[in-house]
């Protein structure tokens, strides 16, 4: 009799230390990610730890996944999803109300402009143009809109959309991302964009991906225009809540509509399942911790390190879960998609920042 306990629980157990085993596996693939991405060369073309993340996880799910044990797929599921709600909430340590207040209604409207128009314009265009499915649309309007692979991320966890539609939407980013940051400075030197200083930090915080990218094309024009391009891009991230919120009762509206209408056949009775984002409450707290300064600047950095590990675990994860196959079948069309946006984001951009200088400056 004292048997059956232990052969009940043994498969717990196992599962358990496999999924444990999952979490130091990508902890541990994270931790070379990191290194990998503080090589000069690769630092030096703006390429964060969560997009060698992505990459390095890709490559090794599509040509060693047969190397990881079956048992390891909840621990990396568990980082893909769960640590990257966790992460994304602590990504709002990074944005204070007084840096934002430093930029005034011209940062503020440069940024909000900058983020409706670019969602509307990609979903749009994403889904209608290029034929994509909606989930892909908005992965990959979400990281040209708001801040790149952190945005991908937590649209990703709010749909529920699957890996390789993250990974379209990552590959649009770093491609137009990483092309903005070494044209603009180059355009703005060369006298082609027709802006001053501060619509230069206006233009670049409120148009490249990501804040890494964002960081090292500005650094190319002046100190000036490098904070005020920071402060502008934190805005744009401090809009993830927002918009999250919105989307995900378009989205819930969305799919209540298409039950009601959907009579016949048992395949179309069940609604999709939406997960509330709590995650980005929890981002608009730590804003407010944030900017409260209630935390030493010490602990705010060692968070900020600590938070910046975690979502490379999360892009790792998404990357090992991620299928080239599945990607080869709209990669295109997403491209495309970016490559629109991207139209968009320099020449809409350079028309909203003129607009926001002369009407609110």
């Amino acid at each position: 009799m004292s048997t059956a306990p232990l052969t009940a629980a043994s498969p717990a157990g196992s599962s358990t230390r496999g999924q444990l085993n999952g979490i130091l596996f990508v902890a541990l693939f994270a931790a070379a990610v990191t290194r990998i991405a503080a090589i000069p060369a690769i630092a030096g073309l703006g390429l964060s730890p969560l997009i060698v993340g992505i990459v390095g996880g890709a490559i090794y799910g599509n040509a060693l996944r047969d190397g990881m044990p079956a048992s390891w797929a909840a621990g990396v599921n568990f980082s893909a999803r769960k640590l990257l709600r966790i992460a994304v909430a602590f990504f709002g340590l990074r944005v204070s109300l007084q840096e934002i207040a430093q930029v005034g209604l011209p940062g503020l409207a440069e940024s909000v402009l900058i983020v409706v128009s670019t969602l509307v314009i990609g979903t749009w265009a994403g889904m209608k143009i290029m034929k994509l499915d909606r989930d892909t649309a908005l992965l990959t309007a979400a990281g040209s809109a708001i801040c790149g692979a952190a945005a991908v991320l937590a649209f990703e966890s709010t749909l529920q959309s699957k890996p390789h539609k993250s990974a379209m939407a990552v590959g649009s980013v770093v491609l137009f991302g990483t092309l903005s940051m070494f044209l603009y400075p180059v355009l703005f030197n060369a006298g082609w964009l027709h802006l001053d200083t501060i619509g230069a930090g206006l233009f670049f915080g409120g148009t490249i991906h990501e804040v890494a990218q964002v960081v090292g094309a500005a650094s190319n024009v002046s100190p000036e225009a490098t904070h005020i391009a920071t402060i502008v891009k934190m805005t744009r991230v401090m809009l993830l809540v927002p918009v999250l919120l919105v989307v995900g009762m378009w989205v819930n509206r969305s799919a209540r509509a298409h039950t009601n209408g959907a009579q016949d056949g048992a395949q179309h009775t069940a609604p999709r399942k939406l997960a509330i984002p709590w995650f980005a409450l929890g981002f608009l707290a730590f804003v407010v911790i944030n900017s409260l300064h209630v935390l030493p600047q010490a602990a705010i950095s060692t968070l900020n390190m600590l938070d910046t590990f975690a979502l490379t675990m999360a892009m790792t994860a998404l990357g090992i879960e991620t299928r080239f196959a599945q990607i080869r079948q709209a990669g295109p069309r997403a491209l495309t998609t970016g490559l629109i946006l991207y139209v968009w984001l320099v020449a809409g951009g350079l028309g909203i920042t003129w607009a926001v200088q002369h009407l609110l400056g």
